[in-house]
């Protein structure tokens, strides 16, 4: 297990060379300058998403879950965060396409930012990985389907979390207040 363990690091560490610097600035002020903040995915990478916007949320910002029952509205200062390895995922670009006609901005998480999303979208940030069918990308990873780009998005987002943390003086601490006490 160990092995397996080592192998799936190292892939990690090879994504983390390739992350690009450029696109973070661009997405670090549309999360600080939007109303509320908007978040989807499919599958895995959907669970990503909603973990980042647990910690937005822990960070003081109305960040909402696409399709749950409580999110609100969608409208014009709002961000729409898509994470979507192929960048065709049709219900994400039905999302898409809806939140620009409301004049809201939207961002793309992908490892295909010439993709039908990837295109569309205001902002693109490009991530390594390997789609889910593998006719790409195999020299990137040994591990099936989409988990490298699953595993960098969500890492990729903590390192996010952390950059606004600077950029609003939090800490651990100020965010642990806004955790869920109910329990």
């Amino acid at each position: 297990m160990s092995q397996q363990f080592g192998q799936i690091l190292q892939e990690l560490e090879r994504a983390a060379e390739l992350l690009p610097e450029a696109a973070d600035d661009r997405l670090t002020q549309a999360i600080l300058g939007a109303g509320k903040v908007f978040v989807a995915g499919a599958g895995r990478s959907g669970l990503m998403m909603k973990a980042f916007a647990m910690r937005l949320m822990h960070l003081g910002f109305q960040a909402h879950v696409v399709g749950e029952t409580v999110t609100p509205g969608i409208g014009e200062g709002d961000l729409l965060l898509l994470g979507s390895g192929s960048g065709e995922t049709r219900t994400l670009t039905g999302m898409l396409e809806k939140a620009q006609a409301l004049k809201a901005t939207v961002a793309a998480l992908t490892i295909q930012p010439q993709s039908t999303i990837g295109s569309a979208a205001d902002i693109v940030v490009t991530l390594p990985g390997a789609p889910k069918d593998q006719a790409s990308g195999t020299e990137l990873t040994v591990q099936p389907m989409g988990s490298l780009f699953e595993q960098t998005l969500l890492l990729y987002l903590d390192a996010v979390i952390l950059r606004l943390m600077e950029e609003q003086a939090q800490s651990s601490g100020t965010m642990y207040g806004k955790h869920a006490n109910l329990e």
